[in-house]
């Protein structure tokens, strides 16, 4: 059988609820590579907070991170990396004019440094994995270079009414997505990225086509890469928007669904 590209979101589709990778999933994957196809992740999240389920799968491949604003290979010095962060005006413009808004917390990051507008433990909690520098005070004081994202935590029910408001004001600038429960969380990148961006760079470099990309996704950023892959798959307990577009729908990230598509697709 032909090389595929094997793309795996994080949340809700590798990882189980309790964020672990299925003994079933990891044995599957691993029988994958060893039958000659590429496996790699891309994500919402920074390196730091990916690298051990990386690691855990002994992957040697690039990985999409900040939903495309940052694609790099881990085990590659010579391998480019592309970082496009957002213009840091954009960001004040963006933190000034949402100020109107009820929300509970912003948070820039610049690659692996964290910076936080308010002490909040929560917060705190989320961040912490991968031991990154935190900065904790107003953004406007304390950020001074370009972010690779920054993040809007807000009560659930204010989410799309800033959402709106970014689509209305900066969508020029900037793209958003919401994260899945618990975290009510909009995450903002620089107009253009998202993960199918990410994923092209790398399946090109691999000399991978298209419609032999195999994608796992359950959330509205994973929307562009299950529309760009040659198979795009929706996991069940994913949106409604990514199932509509998806070529299939699978078992839900803790009923093994990535797995029984791949045994399926490629006789594993």
């Amino acid at each position: 059988m032909k090389q595929h590209l094997i793309v795996l979101d994080l949340d809700g589709t590798l990882l189980t609820d309790d964020q672990k990778i299925s003994e079933k999933t990891k044995t599957t994957l691993f029988k994958a590579k060893e039958a000659g196809h590429q496996v790699m992740i891309a994500t919402g999240r920074p390196y730091r907070a990916s690298q051990l389920y990386y690691n855990e799968l002994m992957l040697s491949t690039p990985i999409v991170n900040f939903n495309g604003a940052l694609v790099h290979h881990p085990k590659s010095k010579t391998w480019e990396t592309v970082h496009t962060p957002i213009d840091l005006s954009v960001v004040y413009d963006v933190v000034d004019s949402v100020d109107k808004y009820q929300y509970e917390n912003l948070i820039a990051e610049v690659m692996d440094d964290v910076f936080i507008h308010v002490e909040d433990k929560a917060m705190m909690d989320i961040f912490k994995m991968g031991d990154p520098k935190v900065t904790i005070g107003n953004l406007r004081n304390n950020l001074n270079e370009d972010p690779t994202s920054l993040l809007i935590h807000a009560e659930e029910s204010n989410v799309p009414l800033i959402r709106d408001h970014l689509e209305n004001v900066h969508a020029e600038l900037i793209e958003h997505r919401r994260w899945g429960a618990p975290f009510h969380i909009i995450e903002i990148v620089r107009k253009g990225l998202n993960k199918a961006v990410g994923i092209s760079l790398v399946a090109k470099d691999m000399n991978i086509p298209r419609e032999r990309i195999i994608a796992f996704g359950d959330e509205d950023n994973d929307l562009e890469m299950i529309d760009y892959a040659g198979i795009g798959v929706a996991m069940s307990n994913g949106i409604a928007d990514l199932k509509n577009i998806a070529n299939e729908v699978t078992l839900s990230n803790n009923e093994d669904g990535i797995a029984k598509i791949l045994i399926e697709r490629l006789k594993l």
